[in-house]
């Protein structure tokens, strides 16, 4: 059975501004998500599914899924604030998004094959692609509880321009995850990558995995985080109503901390890149022409 690819396109860029992931980076004005697209389809996928929101469904058709008709199947859902479970009802006053985990479990009716999850203004290069594609792809049907999530080594992952947010991870000697825990402020000081807390730097190794939001799940996640979303819905208070996230970090760290399910972390040597500042755009320009150069990329994609 073929994988499904989950790309999460509901979201604007906050620092960046704009719809980044339909900003122009490749030869041809390919975006990151053509990229991703791309290397997807190399690696066996045979579905893409789009989190989007409806206000923006006319001008993706028409730039985005147009590219893909021929190419992989393609389906779009939408994100909503009141997409909620029955008996639910949005608080009023609610504009933010639920969080990315809300969003995966609005995909729940498209998808029905294990299925990888990604942002889609990241870019995650083709190695990743390829050995998440091979764990998916080897599932047998119906397996339950076996996750994976593909590990970038954190020097992999900086931007030049500012300091960035990562999912530092923590794995046990079979490379199974033991705990996650987002670090906010992370950059390169005089040579050795560090994260801020506390009022100080802390050294972390230049290979230490980081979660760059790729993951790999079977179906039945879609269930955990039915219930889980019911639960955090349950417990929000007036000051978290209408702001607090579902997040796909803190459902999978419930999963393990309660053993509910493994994730297995799948190391990459992939560099990542993306535009979290206005900055970062040129240099990932840069990038992209490098990766052309070499022929890890066609100089027109589609």
């Amino acid at each position: 059975m073929k994988p499904t690819l989950l790309l999460l396109a509901a979201g604007m860029g906050t620092r960046y501004g704009g719809l980044k992931q339909l900003d122009g980076v490749g030869p041809n004005g390919e975006t990151i998500m053509d990229y991703s697209i791309y290397d997807a389809i190399r690696a066996g996928f045979g579905k893409a599914v789009f989190v989007i929101r409806k206000d923006f469904e006319k001008e993706f058709r028409n730039k985005v899924l147009s590219k893909y008709e021929n190419l992989i199947e393609t389906e779009i859902v939408f994100q909503d604030v009141n997409s909620l479970p029955e008996g639910y009802v949005c608080p009023e006053g609610r504009i933010k998004p639920w969080g990315t985990n809300h969003a995966i479990l609005v995909s729940k009716n498209a998808v029905k094959e294990p299925f990888c999850v990604i942002n889609c203004d990241d870019f995650y290069n083709k190695d990743s692609f390829m050995v998440i594609g091979k764990y998916l792809s080897a599932l047998e049907e119906n397996t339950k509880d076996n996750y994976a999530m593909v590990g970038f080594s954190v020097a992999n992952t900086l931007s030049e321009n500012g300091t960035v947010s990562r999912g530092v991870c923590e794995k046990d000697s079979d490379d199974k995850l033991i705990s996650i825990v987002e670090r906010t402020k992370i950059k390169r000081i005089d040579g050795k990558v560090c994260y801020y807390e506390n009022d100080q730097w802390n050294y972390l190794e230049d290979t230490c995995p980081v979660s760059m939001n790729m993951w790999g799940f079977s179906p039945d996640y879609f269930d955990y985080s039915e219930s889980r979303f019911r639960e955090f819905l349950d417990n929000l208070n007036e000051e978290d109503k209408l702001t607090k996230e579902f997040y796909i970090p803190s459902m999978v760290d419930y999963l393990i901390q309660s053993n509910k399910a493994r994730v297995k972390v799948i190391s990459t040597d992939a560099k990542w890149f993306g535009v979290t500042y206005a900055e970062d755009r040129e240099s990932v320009v840069a990038k992209i022409q490098d990766l052309i150069a070499k022929g890890v990329y066609p100089h027109k994609l589609f």
